[in-house]
């Protein structure tokens, strides 16, 4: 029961009533220090009160229990060391992390909490001491192993087309060549080294991959975007299409540049995904995926109506005409492809003028024009400008769950002998099993006196002004106009104090 109030306090709006109740049912406890402690209880959800502050963005309930857990070591004049304990914190040990918890949780005032102590120092440190490092030697060697897929496709094996055209649009001049006769040359075996190097990335991929999704869930290891969904998606779906096109070619099957184009495709794409690693580059990979499966996709359904509308009006006009002088509509899937075209204002209108047009062409080509140029195109730079804009005022929030984000990740990924743990063990100091960040506070005693002197005007202010109003409350509408000037005097009076209380600060200050 204790426990349950517990997180009940941690989710009450009143957040200084929460704190005090907290501390009054932790004083009742008789296991506070033991593994039997009411804080250590996990919920349903597995996660502790401490960690249920996170989730839910509590930044008063998070301050107020690492103030608990604090250690002070020494202090000297301004300069004080603290230890804080960030044994749920650091995700080293931890398979539910609390880092992890704050990025993946859709609450924006939880994300506050890692520009707080000593969150942001533990994530500073494991970034720049591994995390960096570690990040820029993987996307480089994802851009090397990237060139060598792609010099594999470049050079795949192909062979002179020997059959006859079968019409007279047909323009395939290479074929590709058989299992057998793919790999005979010195340079055939240069290639196979490379298509080998391949194939194991794809399922090094696969491998590391899958783990995550049983681990986390489909629905929330694919729908952050801070934690990366989108080019999960990428990352999945060009391993497959590494293996299909590994298939592809074992059983001698044409159309093996079907699964090695979309490959090519999203292998190039998802490099965009090591943009996260630098502060200037990391929030526009954001911005691109809310653009993509937000602006985009909404935008894609009116675009798809729009096309199909005007494609098949295209194709029944030009159904009767001469293919050989009017050929972008020869046949439907042209039409859909060249209205597409017209729709992002590729290509102008297509129309031979040495010969007779249809007059429904120019009737259907002006409403295309009004309607898809000039409303719909406009309509998404709208919206691609307003995710912008919203995406820049929160750029440095991103950029920091970015950062823990991709920490977390490689933590997991990388051997425990390659990231050691973070921190000081509390053996060192008598103060058990617990892991403590040692922080050096620098405490300007400038700066609390000037806090000091503006609280105490600010009090000075609401005490007069409060004293004013008792006055007008206590007395009937008899003595109204005495006591309205009663009360402004008070207000004066008030002013009168409080600039004299400015002038010393200034002075101090």
């Amino acid at each position: 029961i204790g426990n349950t109030v517990l997180h009940v306090l941690v989710l009450q709006p009143n957040k200084t009533f929460a704190c005090h109740m907290y501390s009054l049912i932790l004083s009742y406890d008789r296991n506070k220090e033991g593994p039997g402690s009411l804080e250590l209880i996990p919920n349903n959800e597995g996660l502790t009160p401490f960690k249920l502050s996170g989730v839910e963005g509590n930044t008063v309930m998070f301050q107020y229990l690492m103030q608990k857990r604090k250690q002070n070591l020494w202090s000297f004049g301004p300069l004080t060391t603290v230890l804080y304990d960030i044994t749920e914190i650091d995700s080293w040990a931890e398979d539910q992390s609390f880092l992890e918890l704050i990025v993946s949780t859709k609450k924006r005032e939880a994300r506050q909490i890692l520009d707080l102590t000593p969150v942001k120092e533990l994530v500073s440190l494991k970034w720049n001491m591994y995390g960096r490092p570690y990040f820029c030697f993987l996307a480089l060697f994802y851009i090397l192993y990237m060139v060598c897929f792609t010099m594999c496709c470049v050079y795949r094996p192909l062979k002179p087309r020997t059959g006859n055209k079968t019409s007279s649009r047909d323009n395939t001049v290479y074929v590709q060549k058989m299992l057998q006769e793919s790999y005979v040359a010195y340079e055939d075996e240069l290639r196979l080294v490379g298509e080998l190097i391949t194939v194991i990335g794809a399922v090094v991929i696969l491998v590391l991959e899958i783990p995550d999704i049983l681990r986390v869930g489909a629905a929330k290891y694919f729908g952050q975007t801070i934690l990366g969904g989108p080019f999960h998606i990428i990352v999945i779906t060009y391993a497959c299409m590494i293996l299909v096109t590994m298939v592809m070619r074992l059983t001698s099957t044409t159309g093996e540049v079907v699964p090695m184009s979309f490959a090519l495709v999203l292998g190039w794409c998802n490099v965009m995904y090591f943009a996260r690693g630098f502060q200037m580059l990391g929030p526009f990979t954001i911005m691109i995926q809310k653009m993509i499966f937000g602006d985009l996709m909404r935008f894609c359904w009116l675009m798809a109506v729009v096309i199909l509308g005007f494609a098949s009006a295209f194709y029944i006009i030009f159904q009767t005409e001469n293919p050989e002088n009017l050929g972008q509509f020869y046949n439907y899937p042209m039409s859909l492809f060249t209205t597409f075209e017209l729709f992002l204002t590729i290509i102008d209108g297509p129309a031979n003028y040495d010969v007779d047009l249809p007059f429904m062409y120019s009737v259907v080509y002006f409403a295309f024009a009004i309607i898809a140029t000039l409303l719909m195109l406009n309509l998404l730079i709208a919206m691609m400008g307003d995710t912008h804009w919203r995406v820049a005022h929160e750029q440095d929030e991103l950029w920091r769950a970015q950062v823990v984000a991709t920490t977390v990740m490689l933590e997991r990924k990388l051997p425990r002998c390659l990231w050691p743990r973070s921190g000081i063990c509390g053996r060192e100091y008598g103060l058990g099993d617990r892991w403590y960040l040692r922080i050096e506070d620098r405490v300007d005693p400038n700066k609390h006196k000037m806090m000091r002197y503006t609280e105490a005007f600010k009090a000075q202010d609401r005490d007069n002004y409060d004293k004013g109003s008792e006055k007008l409350e206590s007395n009937g509408d008899t003595l109204y106009k005495k006591e309205l000037s009663a009360l402004s005097l008070s207000r004066s009076t008030s002013r009168t104090s409080s600039h004299r209380g400015w002038e010393i600060l200034r002075r101090n200050t």
